[in-house]
């Protein structure tokens, strides 16, 4: 009796614990949403954040709510728009992103102002002087972007990052993460690139790296279809308005500008 009593009143307790939470759970039941299952279902369950949601629950939340566009998942690209947009009845546009560094100042390029034997990111090393590069607005070239990747699709080559296009979906973690800021999302399709970011003016963005933009404007003088501005002493191109014609890159006396 003395074991068999401390087991009948244990599993009565159990019982009357689990009927306890059955009638909690029927009395507190939230309906689900079947607009929002349906949705998270559609979406390829990366939870990148690219979206500009905490993930997809909250993607799908927002967008079955009709609180967001049906386009935003990036890693989902046309495919998962398109199927939300038939799933929701509604028209959507998509225009598939890539992402472009924005500097092409490789260690043949620039000079090292300082030698940095500090933490291995680019965090990090940005805060000592801006980099050891003797261009403050280039690519650090310590990987923060390689690491946060999710698709492996970023390298360093000779101190610059490098971006596979054919692998890249646009989630823009990397973007996300540059100290620099010169990672910035494109067009998939774009045709010409300006491959650097210093807006000092030209004499002093040269000594900073001998493939700056100097801010000259030939780019800009020579499109036909207002596709390059020069502001703040640097070339911007407009991937909508960029027919793909080289003249801009003809007319670089830097170089700058890539196909």
């Amino acid at each position: 009796m003395q074991i068999v009593l401390p087991i009948i009143i244990v599993s009565v307790i159990g019982i009357l614990l689990g009927v306890g939470l059955s009638f909690a759970c029927v009395l507190m039941h939230v309906p689900s949403n079947k607009k929002i299952r349906d949705v998270r279902a559609t979406l390829p369950g990366a939870n990148c954040g690219a979206c500009g949601y905490s993930g997809c629950d909250g993607y799908a939340e927002a967008v079955a709510n009709g609180e967001a566009e049906p386009n935003k998942c990036t890693p989902g690209g046309e495919a998962t728009a398109k199927a939300l947009s038939e799933l929701l009845g509604v028209s959507v546009s998509t225009v598939p992103k890539t992402a472009v560094v924005t500097c092409d100042g490789s260690c043949d390029k620039v000079q090292n102002e300082h030698l940095y034997s500090g933490i291995s990111t680019c965090k990090a090393a940005s805060m000592m002087f801006g980099g050891p590069s003797s261009c403050k607005f280039g690519c650090i070239g310590l990987g923060d972007c390689v690491k946060v990747c999710p698709y492996n699709c970023i390298t360093v080559e000779n101190g610059v990052a490098v971006i596979d296009r054919c692998k890249c979906v646009g989630c823009g973690m990397c973007a996300s993460v540059c100290p620099k800021g010169i990672i910035s999302l494109h067009n998939a399709d774009y045709h010409h690139i300006v491959k650097c970011s210093n807006t000092q003016k030209g004499a002093v963005a040269k000594k900073a790296c001998s493939t700056a933009c100097i801010g000259c404007t030939k780019c800009e003088k020579v499109c036909e279809f207002g596709a390059v501005k020069v502001t703040n002493n640097l070339a911007v191109i407009d991937d909508e308005k960029c027919t793909g014609c080289g003249k801009c890159a003809e007319a670089c006396p830097s170089k700058c500008i890539k196909v």
